[in-house]
């Protein structure tokens, strides 16, 4: 069975080990449909698409210091694809329970780390609830992965089953496995001496450059490690492990691009201040003080080329904490301030550095680990993700997308997680929090439209009156 086994990344396995009761380390999605699909059909389509992934094929071997990925000789997709049914005449309320409560339960760890749940009678359609374990990916990788299994038309071009049968062991594998490591670090060596060669020779201030990054990174680990914790609010409070979850109407995809033009800003300046006033307008109605020194997110930054070919899985991203001025209660002195800290925040090398960090940990003790991740955690009030979807509506099984989301994890003791998803001319709002958060999640979902409405009519106001009417900026 060895045979079989490949190492885990150091990564990988420090998102294995951050997996607690109260924080199971599940990224979940899930897809609206606006009819009933079959079920075979589906079926048909994840052993086509979704396994041809040989990692949802895999289980986790955890040997203490090491854990490996081994072919499950037991595979069975009947032990991951499950089919319920809401009852009644079900409404959002009642799948949001429905995914609060699956998304408060640890995945099996004796099988390969996924499960679907397709959901029946829900507004006269289906939904397509997906968690799998970060451990296998990131939420930008596994975000493809979901959207590979879609089509364009209503029709899927359906080619053959994929095999599920382990594939034939290699002989004197540990040789193979120290062989090919050697070979493509030996070759990475050779690449980045040759870039550094040229870089001399086409740039000979490149050294000097290249110390002065060295010193930036070193820089923003001090920072890092310096910054302050969180104030303490009713956001952040010792955790249960159960999820409430709910989603906000999507807005209108022009409307947000509308006012970032208006403000002289990015879509995603415009959505982070969206989701500031959102925070505002929570403390207001908890009639709770609003932190002079605001709050902290920490926000996924992608490290993968977009052009990476989509069977590449695992974690390659890092993490930035962007300050959120929920203080500031102007909006568009908001939105300027929130645009400030994000150029600030493309500037620094905090993404490389956490990142570096996992890895690590992931190499290390898992006690060092722990104590690691505490204190990183004592330092964001939520997790907020915003990632860009397909322009054009997609068809799953032959049932129209009309409603995706996906939500990351949140780890340590962060029991919030937002999640901001463009699709087909939408952006879609939700979020995930512990039931001991003393927020209702379906308030702060209204919340965050409220927030976005009253920056649109500021900024589209300050359009209609004038170049002299809104600042512009740098």
């Amino acid at each position: 069975m060895s045979s079989t086994r490949t190492p885990m990344s150091a990564v990988d396995r420090a998102w294995l080990r951050m997996d607690t009761p109260e924080n199971p380390m599940m990224i979940c999605g899930v897809l609206a449909l606006d009819r009933t699909v079959s079920v075979s059909h589906l079926r048909r389509i994840l052993e086509e698409r979704f396994l041809r992934f040989r990692r949802f094929r895999q289980r986790v071997v955890d040997k203490g210091d090491r854990a490996f990925w081994q072919d499950d000789p037991l595979f069975d997709i009947d032990n991951h694809l499950h089919q319920i049914a809401l009852p009644g005449n079900a409404d959002k309320a009642q799948l949001q329970k429905l995914v609060g409560d699956l998304n408060s339960t640890a995945l099996d760890f004796r099988r390969p780390l996924w499960q679907m749940h397709y959901i029946d009678n829900y507004q006269g359609g289906s939904a397509l609830l997906i968690r799998i374990h970060h451990c296998i990916a990131d939420g930008i990788s596994l975000v493809r992965v979901m959207l590979s299994l879609t089509d364009r038309t209503p029709e899927p071009k359906l080619q053959k089953v994929a095999s599920v049968s382990p594939s034939p062991a290699l002989k004197s594998t540990w040789f193979r496995s120290a062989l090919n490591r050697a070979v493509d670090n030996v070759q990475t060596a050779n690449y980045q001496a040759r870039l550094f060669i040229q870089s001399v020779r086409e740039e000979p201030n490149y050294p000097v450059k290249l110390a002065t990054t060295a010193g930036a990174v070193a820089l923003d680990l001090l920072k890092l490690g310096l910054a302050p914790f969180e104030p303490k609010t009713g956001l952040r409070t010792p955790l249960c492990g159960r999820k409430q979850v709910a989603w906000a109407e999507p807005l209108d995809l022009a409307q947000v691009k509308a006012c970032a033009k208006a403000l002289g800003g990015t879509v995603n300046d415009v959505l982070m201040c969206t989701a500031t006033g959102a925070l505002q307008r929570h403390f207001a109605a908890h009639k709770e003080a609003i932190p002079e020194c605001g709050l902290r997110v920490a926000v996924p930054f992608n490290l993968r080329p977009l052009d990476q070919p989509i069977e590449t899985l695992g974690n390659k991203f890092g993490l930035v904490l962007v300050p959120l001025p929920v203080e500031v209660e102007d909006p568009v002195m908001c939105f300027r301030q929130v645009q400030e800290n994000m150029n600030r925040l493309k500037r620094s090398y905090q993404a490389q550095v956490t990142y570096s960090l996992l890895d690590l940990f992931g190499r290390g003790p898992d006690i060092l680990e722990r104590r690691a991740l505490d204190l990183l955690s004592n330092k964001a009030s939520a997790v907020l993700t915003n990632v860009p979807g397909p322009t054009e509506p997609l068809y799953l099984a032959g049932g129209k997308v009309t409603q995706p989301m996906f939500w990351v994890p949140q780890s340590g003791s962060i029991g919030i997680g937002m999640s901001i998803f463009s699709y087909a001319g939408t952006v879609q709002f939700g979020i995930t929090m512990d039931k001991n958060i003393q927020a209702d999640p379906d308030a702060v979902m209204r919340y965050f439209q409220e927030s976005f409405e009253a920056l649109s009519h500021v900024a589209l106001a300050g359009r209609q009156g004038g170049p002299g009417a809104q600042g512009r900026v740098a």
